[in-house]
């Protein structure tokens, strides 16, 4: 899985860095993909990566701040045009919905494909579960409603060892396939082959949370616990705390104790004030760094593989 940073910048675009948008790049060999949060401009950066609007599946808006939201309304309309034809599931604050039918009825635009708004409606809940995926929300500590999700990757089933499947006297074919769903197979002779023979230990999931934007609080580190990669804003540099909680931010300080409080492998700052250059971003995450040991700082189309370690397993 990957993490496609296309806006870093917090309050507004500079040449430097476009306002907050990430995509999520579901594992091999999916092709799709989710974005969370879709500030102005978004689609203009779509077209610098190799994601296709058709394959996006599911939206996360974290807040209604326009620097988080203006980039929606035109994004979904030229999925269209890009043969977007499946459903796609928007989630967020209350209100997203109301803002979505009247820029479209307004505008006049129509799509090729159903949309499906889904409000949050608790300070906490899962918003999204499937066979391979559980999307949980929970709400932070900002000036407007603001969630933060954490991504949970379910664990998998271990590899299908089929050296020992050989050795065993298993052919290839169907028999394979019903082990590997864990069931016991039955061979000519008689013999019992029972999946744990057979199958490599589960494979732990992964976990991403990725957080909108928010002043230090007990539910960010909740959404954060443990988790591969935490992407948090760090819109000040360490010592503006005041300033920052005055507009329900973070300092990079905070982030990297958030972190460091949730035993997080890496933490991805983001949401930069447009007072700082890309060239002062080192100087900020020596600031995070003080908290916990890996820290990056995006930047505008960087990419972050999210791979699983070795010993990750269940």
């Amino acid at each position: 899985m990957k993490l496609w940073f296309l806006g870093t910048g917090a309050g507004r675009p500079a040449k430097h860095r476009n306002v907050t948008a990430v995509a999520f790049q579901l594992p091999e060999p999916s092709s799709n993909w989710w974005l969370f949060d879709a500030g102005e401009a978004t689609q203009h950066r779509l077209m610098e990566v190799p994601l296709k609007l058709s394959k996006l599946e599911a939206v996360f808006i974290t807040h209604l701040h326009g620097d988080h939201l203006y980039g929606l309304p035109g994004l979904l309309s030229t999925r269209s045009f890009e043969g977007g034809e499946t459903p796609l599931t928007l989630y967020g604050p209350a209100g997203l919905k109301q803002y979505i039918d009247t820029v479209f009825a307004i505008s006049g635009t129509t799509l090729d494909y159903e949309i499906i708004i889904k409000e949050i409606e608790e300070p906490e809940e899962i918003v999204f579960s499937n066979d391979r995926f559980t999307v949980k929300a929970g709400l932070l500590e900002h000036r407007v409603p603001c969630y933060g999700y954490r991504i949970i990757e379910h664990d998998q089933l271990g590899s299908l060892l089929v050296q020992r499947l050989k050795e065993l006297g298993v052919a290839e074919g169907p028999l394979y396939g019903r082990i590997k769903k864990g069931h016991a197979i039955t061979l000519e002779d008689g013999r019992v082959i029972r999946p744990e023979e057979v199958i490599g230990r589960p494979k732990r999931g992964r976990i991403v949370t990725i957080l909108g934007d928010t002043s230090p609080c007990l539910r960010a580190v909740e959404l954060a616990e443990k988790a591969d990669v935490l992407v948090h804003e760090a819109t000040f540099e360490a010592g503006l705390e005041e300033k920052a909680h005055a507009y329900g931010h973070s300092t990079t300080a905070e982030a990297g104790e958030a972190a460091q409080k949730a035993g997080v492998k890496q933490l991805v700052l983001t949401h930069f004030s447009g007072r700082y250059s890309n060239e002062e971003l080192s100087n900020l995450v020596q600031e995070a760094k003080k908290r916990h040991p890996d820290v990056l700082a995006a930047r505008d189309f960087m990419v972050i593989v999210i791979d699983r370690d070795e010993d990750d397993s269940v």
